[in-house]
């Protein structure tokens, strides 16, 4: 589960490289772009639902900082 978690994130990043590189070598009407940033977006909402998943199994657990 963590590997998927870690593995979900690197590609996140990637995603926004990919949009900010399109965004500043691309035409302004450029969909590749919008297209990247759905993908980011599709990947967050992956993420967060890893993360409660793995939460409610007891995969992963919160850590209190506060102690």
């Amino acid at each position: 589960m963590k590997v998927i978690i870690l593995i979900t994130l690197l590609a996140i990043v990637v995603s926004l490289g990919h949009a900010l590189y399109t965004m500043t070598t691309g035409p302004s009407e450029s969909k590749r772009m919008v297209q990247a940033l759905t993908v980011r977006i599709s990947l967050s909402v992956a993420l967060f639902a890893l993360l409660m998943i793995g939460w409610y199994l007891g995969v992963l657990a919160p850590h209190d900082i506060g102690q």
